[in-house]
């Protein structure tokens, strides 16, 4: 009982297998989370300066920038530490404050997704309607419900994870503290934890999924329906670069929480969890830059005059 009390901390495992080998993976981790931030705060910084981004959609394009910068920066400052330290030591409370800015990140990002799928079903399905369902009053009601309710889900979530006990191996086989690694070496106090898992599941997993796809069954049904190719192209391209990311979020999320247990798992979740919560933080700005119009023509607007104010 003793040892239950009185932990301390746990061993993070890395991915430094060689020593020949650290500097390059501590590179190109470096690399991934510095463009990540740069380009998610340059979508955030375009859609504050342009007035004509002032819509719903790029108010929740901005707020899904900040959630991959807080991915990011939950993960992988701590990776680098570790990597160029050697070591890999978290005491008990920065890894429950790693793990409750993870949970948030993912909970509101769920959300979010959703909303943004809702957001090209009214604009497609119910376009007149669109500026009456979507007006400023609601949208600012969605964004801060979505990140207030990812604050409490993330506090009631790490309050109950702190509560397991860890008798035998304080070894957590995830380069941070996640929980479905946490869970995997508790010995005792995981029961409870285990209904808010399904809870999340279910509430900030299943059904926004659930309702993303439906949105985008109904969006696809009324893009065929278009008579015109120019029109049907259009509307497709206002929704593809959302919907590119929303396959993307998922496949990596199932990906790392819904494999089965193997030898490789190890392995395997580690890699597929730096997919789901470094690589695509960073790919989903340049998805949403590169496919639309509107944020690129701002990006390279401000480019423009920073080069011409340094040339004068």
């Amino acid at each position: 009982m003793e040892n239950k009390t009185y932990i301390t901390g746990f061993n993070l495992v890395s991915f430094s297998t060689k020593s020949g080998y650290t500097l390059l993976t501590t590179s190109v981790f470096f690399f991934f989370y510095v463009f990540g931030v740069i380009i998610n705060s340059s979508i955030i910084t375009v859609i504050y300066i342009d007035k004509k981004l002032h819509s719903p959609m790029y108010l929740f394009l901005c707020n899904l920038a900040l959630v991959d910068i807080c991915y990011t920066t939950t993960t992988v400052p701590k990776l680098l530490h570790m990597l160029l330290s050697g070591d890999n030591a978290v005491f008990f409370i920065q890894c429950f404050t790693q793990m409750y800015f993870y949970i948030l990140a993912g909970g509101v990002e769920d959300i979010l997704i959703f909303i943004m799928a809702y957001d090209r079903y009214v604009a497609i399905c119910d376009p007149l309607h669109y500026h009456y369902i979507l007006n400023k009053k609601n949208c600012l009601l969605l964004a801060s419900g979505t990140w207030i309710v990812g604050l409490l889900n993330s506090f009631l979530f790490t309050i109950q994870a702190s509560h397991m006990f860890f008798c035998h191996s304080h070894t957590i086989h995830q380069f941070f503290c996640e929980a479905k690694a946490l869970i995997d070496i508790s010995c005792g106090g995981s029961e409870d934890i285990y209904i808010v898992v399904y809870l999340d599941f279910l509430i900030l997993g299943l059904f926004p999924a659930m309702f993303s796809v439906i949105s985008y069954i109904k969006i696809i049904r009324v893009i065929l329906q278009i008579k015109s190719k120019h029109g049907r192209k259009k509307a497709f391209s206002t929704c593809s670069s959302h919907l590119t990311v929303v396959i993307m979020y998922y496949m990596t999320g199932l990906s790392v929480y819904m494999m089965p247990p193997s030898q490789y798992s190890n392995v395997l979740e580690p890699v597929f969890t730096v997919v789901y919560t470094v690589v695509t933080p960073m790919i989903n700005p340049l998805i949403y830059s590169l496919r639309n119009k509107d944020v690129k023509m701002t990006l390279l607007s401000l480019l423009g005059k920073q080069l011409r104010v340094k040339n004068v």
